[in-house]
């Protein structure tokens, strides 16, 4: 469908979707979501919306803001989609912010593996999409999105003709929004392998049967940051999933790296990726939990110069603060522990709900745990194929911090 197709009146969004007074300030100052309490109900009652159709946000005086689709079933009962109300999301609009996505990435990058699309940072709510070269993963994470996965999928074909695009939608958050889990292959045929590059390393990745995606992008730069400070070190890689940062050290130089991880399955990986790259002598594995392994390597008398600490979220939602905090706590008292007299521990978290400084002290706490001093050396974020939207705190959820631990 051509961009100028948005004039067509027909194409436009009919229904309406009224604020309570003063509730449009949140959109005035740039966020995407409208909350169901903030709705003039009797206005526009909720319960007449189709779930995941699209709608004209209007303002409490009739005036139009902006077009969302809507979910009267969830507590984010609408995403704005776009400022201009004579727009609405289909194929168009997709392509158009596609490529816009992509000429950022296209900037960023030198090689096609990336994020390309990150949801409300690329103006596209509910939409994730990881890139490996010709193959496409794609999450659709809410309603609305859900009932474009078509328009989705030829947006995508139009802008970079992949060999292959998987719905990987088996998120948490489609749970939140009544939706069933749903992996497979949607175009092409996906290769018996999928390669990516990150900081000169090479990797394959598990698009269906591994977590979210299959490859955490985030952390790229965290990754390059350490892999710069691994060379001749004895390294502890925990929760390494398939390997990003225990193989990259062992790539970077590092004389030993131990990857610990729950999954047998996982481990199978850092172990294939580690001869990928020619470093299996390098790289051995250990299956378990991961507080349990780090208790035994402390009872075997093990010790690291570096010890990498990046946990799945512990903390999911608000409620959890407590005892998240407290789990973040006792894993960073626990890698301390295994580390020499002058070492380097990496502690990130995933945690959207988890402050920074919260991370900060949770590391402090452990320092002086053990009657160490910390010196925090590094402090990173996702990477920029992760954008921050400027308007939404919770677009930016991860922390990074590199702490040099020694004694007096």
């Amino acid at each position: 469908m051509p961009p100028n197709d948005h004039d067509n009146r027909e194409s436009r969004v009919t229904e309406r979707l009224r604020l309570k007074k003063n509730a449009d300030r949140r959109l005035k100052a740039g966020h995407l979501w409208l909350y169901s309490n903030e709705i003039d109900t009797e206005a526009t009652p909720l319960k007449t919306f189709e779930p995941g159709g699209q709608a004209v946000i209007e303002a409490a005086n009739g005036k139009a803001m902006g077009v969302a689709y809507v979910n009267p079933h969830s507590l984010i009962c609408a995403r704005v989609v776009s400022r201009d109300p004579n727009v609405r999301l289909d194929r168009s609009l997709l392509v158009h912010r596609f490529n816009q996505a992509l000429g950022l990435r296209e900037r960023l990058f030198a090689k096609p593996f990336y994020r390309l699309v990150h949801g409300e940072g690329d103006l596209l709510p509910g939409l994730i999409v990881d890139r490996f070269d010709d193959v496409l993963v794609v999450q659709l994470n809410t309603l609305g999105m859900e009932h474009l996965g078509e328009e989705v999928v030829a947006a995508l074909d139009k802008v970079l003709s992949p060999r292959a695009i998987v719905f990987k939608n088996d998120s948490s958050g489609r749970r939140q929004e009544q939706l069933e889990s749903q992996v497979e292959v949607v175009k092409g045929e996906l290769p018996d392998e999928v390669l990516l590059e990150e900081n000169g390393v090479r990797f394959a990745v598990p698009v269906l049967a591994g977590q979210k995606t299959g490859w955490f992008y985030d952390h790229r730069v965290n990754r390059a940051w350490l892999n710069g400070l691994v060379a001749g070190k004895r390294v502890l890689d925990v929760f390494s999933y398939i390997g990003g940062w225990g193989v990259q050290a062992a790539a970077n130089g590092a004389s030993e790296v131990l990857c610990l991880d729950a999954s047998g399955e996982a481990l199978e990986r850092v172990a294939e990726n580690a001869a990928l790259n020619g470093v299996a002598e390098q790289v051995a594995i250990g299956e378990g939990d991961a507080f349990d392994a780090l208790a035994a390597l402390k009872a075997e008398g093990e010790q690291f110069d570096v010890v990498i600490l990046d946990p799945p979220a512990f903390i999911k939602k608000r409620k959890d603060i407590p005892n998240g905090e407290r789990a973040y706590a006792r894993l960073n008292r626990e890698a301390i522990r295994l580390l020499g007299r002058d070492g380097l521990l990496m502690s990130a978290s995933c945690s959207m709900h988890l402050a920074p400084e919260r991370l900060i002290e949770s590391v402090r706490g452990a320092v002086r745990h053990q009657d160490r001093h910390g010196q925090v050396i590094y402090q990173g974020h996702q990477g920029p194929d992760h954008p921050v939207h400027p308007a939404i705190p919770e677009t930016a959820y991860l922390k990074a911090l590199g702490v040099r631990v020694f004694r007096d």
